[in-house]
């Protein structure tokens, strides 16, 4: 019996090891999470950092340039622009967060019940989700969104959605790899339940790649999310949102270049450091391509 719990918990020196290569992030991998973080600030307390209320009109400051006064400017409506930069962080961050825990929440049971059940199931669900991966990100989110109606909540939904497929891929890759671990074949000589197998041992050992990809998806979810603001589709105005600032001072582009800057500069910083995040995680956290970091 003794043996048999010791097949059965294989998951501990994997996570002093994860934990221990954290400490050994390169200096990118530091500066993504930094980034990260601090982008996690206004998502917590946005009406603490914003100095002006980002949706007051000021018609006797409108296309002010960055100044003490207003450190990002002011655009059309003389609305400040570093109020709704941190508002609009906080939209977008949201957004994210929403999309990416709704992914996981279809792709959680979906590839579970693939990868460890196999067989018709199976083929099933994977033809289905390469229908669904069938369609660029941008496109399956157009038309999820012109089923739902525009608005910040169904961009949630549409970006959740549309994404959802690469993450239920991964999760039945990493639940064939644990379904043939002789610490499966254990618990089922023991008489273990399925119920009790797939939450006790199949789920801890899929949660590192899902981390991963979660926050590779992240990044995909920002993009994706500002996208359909920059189309009209996502958060709707007076909301600030970074797609919909880009958006509403692309016509000023040559002369108040700030309105649309600011907000495409905080877009592409963002992605470059969750995407830099996300490899440097899945260096710690795969065991298979763990190097020097």
């Amino acid at each position: 019996m003794a043996l048999v719990q010791s097949h059965l918990s294989p998951n501990r020196p994997r996570e002093r090891r994860a934990i221990a290569l954290l400490g050994r992030l390169s200096p990118g991998a530091l500066a993504g999470l930094v980034v990260f973080l601090v982008l996690c600030v206004p998502l917590i307390a946005p009406t603490w950092l914003a100095p002006y209320d980002p949706t007051a009109v000021s018609p006797n400051e409108i296309f002010q340039p960055p100044s003490f006064h207003h450190w990002l400017g002011t655009d059309q409506f003389g609305r400040d622009m570093l109020s709704r930069l941190i508002s609009g962080t906080h939209v977008s961050m949201s957004l994210g967060v929403v999309s990416v825990s709704l992914s996981v929440l279809i792709s959680l049971p979906l590839g579970i019940a693939s990868g460890y059940y196999r067989g018709a199931l199976d083929s099933v669900l994977m033809r289905l989700m390469d229908v669904v991966m069938a369609f660029p990100g941008i496109l399956l989110a157009l038309i999820i969104i012109s089923i739902l109606g525009p608005g910040l909540a169904n961009a949630m939904i549409a970006v959740g959605i549309g994404e959802a497929p690469a993450y239920t891929r991964v999760v039945r890759s990493a639940a064939l790899g644990v379904r043939e671990q002789s610490y499966i074949e254990a618990a089922r000589a023991i008489g273990a339940h399925d119920t009790r197998i797939l939450w006790r041992y199949v789920l801890p050992n899929i949660i590192q790649p899902l981390i991963v990809i979660s926050s590779v998806g992240f990044a995909v979810a920002i993009v994706i999310g500002s996208s359909l603001g920059f189309l009209g589709l996502g958060a709707q105005p007076p909301t600030a949102e970074w797609g919909t600032m880009v958006s509403e001072g692309r016509t000023y582009l040559r002369s108040q270049w700030w309105i649309s800057a600011f907000p495409g500069a905080t877009i592409g910083v963002s992605v470059l450091a969750l995407n830099i995040l996300g490899d440097a995680l899945r260096d710690v956290l795969d065991p298979r391509l763990r190097r020097s970091v």
